[in-house]
């Protein structure tokens, strides 16, 4: 018999060699109906596999994330047995489960491909669905994995297999279809009800732009018909969102090829709206006693030798800058933290004095490849809200957790109520990616999840996910539309206090290393307001609206009175513009409802008479007469945050 220890902590014992769905049978017939495959012992594996040895297990079903990627990682292969049936020949790369459903890089030979025939492919999808073929895992050799392939003519899963090792190579069948696969999959096709074909691209074989071309199909199945119907309803809800087409319809920001790819320039609206999110948090800041710096755009070479970004990041930053001087190099600055540290070392520190807090807005630069660039969220170059705290070690729990309510409050006042924390820790089997010794990242790992725990935050915990510097507390937020988006960050580090040499003098006269803390509450200003677009559909709220009224005279004689009106409330610091166009009224209100403004003020002749305005809210209507003053008072109230 083996103990297998549940996720609730209790243990039952099989008969050595059960399956994962074996277990789920003996707890009830409606769990094994739904389990897609199980972790044992941290590792996912088939639900079908046999379990040999006392083991953790955890039953994963459509509502757990490895769940879901063991779904539709399923799913590529079936949608592999749908392409090589319905074009004999086909050659298949890599069918990697992602975010949104899974995608399968092929190669098609001379045939043209296009999305015309997408539905044939779902078709037979679904057909080969219905046969409820199992997944069926078997070992083989390398030499035997060779010989198939070749076979079979893919030297795509030829050019895999030679950097396999002997003895570590499965073959997973369904249907008619074999693959190179390491696994695991859902027990049989039948779980699989609905599929979509999203969109056909091109991408290189391994990412090498030398080699050719295949064709990548991204497509996306669910359990049931409806949850389809309601994924397609978010995908064109999250079109009408995006960023992008908002950033250009309410003249937010812009791109262009001269200034340079992933280069946002930020026109007078998106500045507006920009200048008053870095306000809001410098004023928060400030009574959180930060004090402000400003660092250089770029920075010596040896600045980044000594923190180690120029070896973990060099290949990803700009080509050093020429100088009259030879011999100089210096780099467009991939991160603020190096010339932070240096400004800490300007003069002697005491413990008294800690713990100091540095809070910079600093643009910071990194080459990304062209194809990984969208909009603000994916940029070259981007402003952090950056900050750096240098403190005792008896001050780092409390210092955190000052932090985590910074955060909390910038979420709040924009709207994030729905987040969780991820605590991104160290891969202990791959040291070799991370800097410092394995005393402090134990110390750091366990005051930030001390802290998170103290704070009551709803926290996920993930194995390699920490920077190479330190282990972190990522906020992933979801949006109006339950999508997750990673955007506060909390680190701490022991390791660049040791490379910079920082120091101050303790209460026993010694010197000792200060610890320090990374934070940035929006993460980086472009994907934030790329994020809150497209959260609130550019409907912001009042306060951060870069126009946040309109007047609108019904015709040219009531012009004197709407500036008279304008220049009343732009005294009391509440902006806004006049539309002097020589257009109907209702022509106008729809205007200023698709610019999304968030208060209409009509002025005709009973109003300029009376000294009142009419007034209409965005997406409500008519509000009807009120004074000036009324309004002014009004609004006044709406934007304190």
């Amino acid at each position: 018999m083996i103990n297998i220890t549940l996720p609730d902590g209790s243990v039952r014992q099989y008969e050595q060699g059960t399956s994962s769905y074996q277990i789920a049978l003996s707890i009830s017939e409606g769990l094994a109906r739904n389990v897609l495959a199980a972790e044992v012992n941290g590792e996912v594996w088939d639900a079908s596999r046999q379990i040999e040895t006392d083991a953790h297990v955890k039953l994963l079903t459509w509502n757990d994330v490895q769940g879901k990627a063991t779904y539709w990682h399923s799913s590529a292969h079936l949608m592999a047995e749908a392409l090589e049936a319905l074009y004999p020949g086909t050659k298949f790369g890599i069918g990697p489960a992602i975010e949104t459903g899974f995608y399968y890089d092929v190669d098609f030979g001379d045939r043209e491909f296009s999305s015309d025939e997408f539905k044939k492919i779902e078709d037979k999808i679904i057909e080969l669905a219905k046969t409820k073929s199992d997944f069926v895992r078997k070992p083989v050799s390398k030499a035997d994995a060779i010989e198939y392939f070749t076979e079979k003519d893919d030297e795509y899963k030829l050019d895999l297999i030679k950097d396999l090792p002997d003895g570590s190579i499965t073959f997973y069948t369904q249907g008619n279809f074999t693959d190179l696969c390491r696994g695991p999959h859902i027990p049989n096709t039948g779980f699989i009800k609905a599929v979509k074909l999203m969109s056909v691209a091109g991408a290189y074989w391994r990412g090498d732009e030398s080699r050719k071309q295949l064709t990548r199909i991204y497509a996306v199945t669910f359990p049931k018909a409806s949850e389809l119907t309601d994924y397609l309803h978010l995908i064109e809800e999250a079109k009408k969102r995006d960023h992008r087409k908002l950033g250009k319809e309410l003249e937010l920001f812009a791109f262009s090829e001269k200034v340079g790819m992933g280069l946002p320039l930020w026109l007078p609206k998106g500045t507006a709206l920009r200048e008053r999110l870095v306000n809001f948090l410098q004023k928060a800041q400030v009574k959180a006693g930060y004090e402000q710096v400003i660092t250089p755009h770029i920075g010596h070479k040896n600045l980044y030798v000594t923190s180690g970004h120029y070896e973990k990041y060099g290949a990803d930053s700009f080509q050093p800058i020429k100088t009259p001087q030879e011999g100089e190099e210096f780099f467009l600055k991939p991160m603020n933290c190096p010339h932070h540290c240096e400004i800490y070392k300007t003069k002697p520190r005491s413990y008294k004095d800690l713990p100091v807090r540095f809070a910079e807005f600093g643009t910071v630069y990194r080459y990304e490849q062209s194809g990984e660039l969208h909009g603000l969220t994916r940029v070259r170059g981007f402003t952090q809200d950056d900050a750096h705290l240098f403190c005792r070690p008896d001050q780092v729990k409390e210092e955190f957790k000052k932090v985590i309510d910074l955060v909390l409050y910038v979420f709040n006042a924009l709207g994030f109520k729905d987040y969780t924390a991820q605590v991104s820790l160290r891969d202990p089997e791959n040291k070799a990616k991370y800097i410092g010794t394995d005393e402090n990242w134990a110390i750091a790992e366990a005051a930030i999840i001390e802290s998170a725990e103290e704070k009551g935050l709803p926290t996920v915990h993930v194995t390699g996910e920490a920077a190479f510097y330190g282990p972190k507390l990522d906020f992933m937020v979801k949006d109006a539309l339950g999508r997750k988006w990673q955007l506060g960050t909390i680190q701490v580090d022991y390791n660049l206090p040791e490379r910079f040499e920082l120091e101050y003098t303790g209460s026993d006269n010694q010197k000792h290393r200060p610890v320090m803390i990374h934070r940035a509450p929006f993460g980086s200003m472009e994907r934030f307001i790329a994020v809150l677009i497209e959260h609130c559909a550019g409907n912001f709220p009042l306060w951060l609206s870069p126009e946040q009224f309109i007047v609108l005279p019904i015709s040219e004689k009531y012009e004197e009175y709407a500036k008279k009106l304008s220049d009343l409330l732009k005294d009391s610091d509440i902006c806004g513009l006049i539309d002097f166009r020589d257009e109907k009224i209702g022509r106008k209100i729809r205007d200023a409802e698709v610019k999304k403004i968030p208060y209409m003020l009509i002025v005709g002749e009973k109003e300029e008479a009376e000294g009142m305005v009419s007034v209409r809210k965005h997406g409500e209507g008519d509000l009807g007469s009120m004074s000036i003053e009324e309004f002014t008072q009004k609004i006044k109230k709406e934007i304190t945050v």
